[in-house]
């Protein structure tokens, strides 16, 4: 298992940026894939970006591509998510997560997070209109 600290969130004005970082400890010289998902009050948890073990593969929903971008630091055992040119509807609790059997060939492949993989407890985003 590995334990998964989100930082970074805050209160931006729209067209602003932010970068969320996670942090990794625990089994960490497991080949984890990393992803990103957010909840907004009265929805569900929604996809945001994925990137596999070697940064090889990234995904993203379609909503965010051009906007956010998904990157990792495996000497820092740290995964980041920039968001760009913000909206008011990218406001939710952003969650990180890791997965160490994640086949980003499958379709929907960011559903394998949701069903097997360890979560952080979220940093809350919020973008003013």
């Amino acid at each position: 298992q590995v334990q998964l600290v989100e930082s970074g969130g805050g209160l931006v004005q729209a067209g602003g940026s932010l970068r969320l970082s996670c942090a990794v400890s625990g089994r960490t010289r497991s080949s984890y894939a990393m992803g990103w998902f957010r909840q907004a009050p009265g929805k569900e948890r929604e996809f945001v970006a994925a990137i596999t073990w070697n940064g090889g593969v990234t995904l993203y929903t379609d909503s965010v591509k051009g906007r956010f971008s998904i990157s990792r630091a495996n000497a820092k055992n740290t995964v980041y998510l920039q968001m760009n040119s913000l909206k008011p509807e990218d406001t939710a609790v952003y969650h990180c997560t890791a997965y160490d059997g994640f086949n980003e060939e499958q379709p929907n492949a960011w559903s394998q997070f949701v069903q097997f993989g360890s979560w952080g407890q979220g940093t809350q985003v919020t973008v003013s209109s």
